[in-house]
């Protein structure tokens, strides 16, 4: 599969050998890598991971396009779904983008913010890739009015301070460094990474410990069957760690993840036996994990019901779950976009803007593969958006 995507330049070459050296080196050193320690270098070792660097990964000249990448039409649906809890908060709620992308989400939610009259007192982003955050901040300086502009800020940590606003991530649990396992007679392996004779990555599995055995137990007990043997899929065990980590000190306000993926029912299926990892390289999708390192995103689909499961743990409730292409219809996208339409004569902009529509909504584009999921904590029902509320599926997690 991978002899039929395009080669790198020399430079991309080497940069891509330098990384893989020194993955070689850790394995030769320290012996089998667990697979989620191979993803967690091949994506955020400084300045040669993925997300490290400085090669393009958002929009036409990357390697995918996201959601906030196609036009401003998504992150007004966001603003306009935290509008009222924005305004329950008052003027010293704060806002919190975890991975900020290119910027282009950051842009057009404070405009719309701005807009709405619910500038929030700070628009933070937490952004681990140094590279990201000055693309980032060079995009918002050139492109906002100052007085907007001058409410971002980077984080580089979780803030350890309690807070008060809304948290939103689109795109960033599925990049969240993912174990592999699967189970033969009776028993739970977790995936690692060695070197061949030749020095090539290459698969092989190893008993795992308390914390991945644990954690696949309790998917067994809630799903009431066992895996297969040799299922072989992902799992999360971290995840209610991270988002205690990420959003315990968030005291009363609301938070949307967006993101690919299923309920565990869905997630785990049976016939879905070789998980959902994937490798995202100049807007082609494959299966080869070692193609690469460090030119190419490695990504794993969500199970939503782990993320209420973590959500809850972290003492929030679940507010709302349903499809992405429900989730911005119950927000006003219909309402942007007619609007939208209506104030241009220019038929190119009005093309872009149902391309846009089109992508986002429909099924076998972002509609129904992605999902939303809301959680609250600390606010009164009613400060929540109502027509999301109603339009929510959480019964099927």
């Amino acid at each position: 599969m991978t002899d039929r995507l395009p080669e790198p330049g020399a430079d991309e070459r080497a940069h891509s050998d330098h990384l893989s050296g020194l993955l070689r080196e850790e394995i030769a050193a320290h012996g089998p890598m667990p697979f989620s320690r191979f993803m967690e270098r091949c994506l955020y070792t400084p300045g040669l991971g993925y997300y490290s660097a400085g090669k393009t990964k958002f929009g036409a000249e990357g390697d995918f396009v996201t959601a906030p990448e196609l036009g401003s039409l998504f992150a007004r649906c966001v603003v306009r779904a935290f509008e009222p809890v924005l305004a329950s908060l008052g003027p010293d709620a704060d806002f919190l983008e975890l991975g900020g992308g290119s910027g282009a989400f950051a842009e057009a939610a404070l405009r719309a913010l701005d807009a709405a009259g619910r500038t929030p007192r700070r628009f933070m982003i937490l952004e681990p890739s140094a590279d990201l955050r000055e693309r980032q901040r060079e995009r918002l300086h050139a492109n906002l009015p100052p007085g907007l502009a001058s409410r971002v800020i980077w984080l580089d940590a979780p803030l350890e301070e309690e807070w008060e606003g809304v948290l939103f991530a689109n795109e960033v649990i599925d990049a969240l460094p993912t174990t592999r396992f699967t189970t033969r007679e009776g028993e739970v392996y977790e995936e690692y990474v060695v070197l061949d004779g030749d020095g090539r990555f290459h698969r092989t599995d190893r008993p795992a410990d308390v914390l991945v055995n644990g954690a696949v137990r309790h998917v067994e007990r809630d799903l009431g069957r066992e895996f297969d043997a040799g299922y072989r899929t992902e799992i999360l065990p971290q995840l209610p760690y991270w988002i205690q980590a990420v959003a315990g000190t968030l005291r009363k306000g609301a938070m949307i993840f967006a993101d690919y993926g299923y309920t565990r029912d869905e997630f785990y299926h049976p016939e879905r036996n070789d998980g959902t990892l994937r490798a995202f390289y100049r807007h082609r999708t494959h299966g080869d994990a070692f193609f690469l390192p460090g030119l190419q995103d490695l990504t794993a689909s969500v199970d939503f019901t782990a993320l209420a499961e973590a959500g809850n743990s972290a003492g929030f409730g679940v507010a709302a779950y349903l499809p992405q292409a429900q989730f911005l219809l119950a927000a006003g996208m219909q309402e942007f976009f007619e609007n939208d339409y209506l104030a241009t004569d220019d038929e190119l902009v009005r093309y872009r803007l149902a391309q846009e529509v089109k992508k986002l909504t429909l099924p076998d584009q972002m509609g129904e593969r992605f999902q939303v999921m809301m959680f609250a904590r600390g606010i009164d029902p009613a400060a929540l958006p109502a027509a999301v509320l109603a339009a929510d599926q959480g019964s099927r997690l």
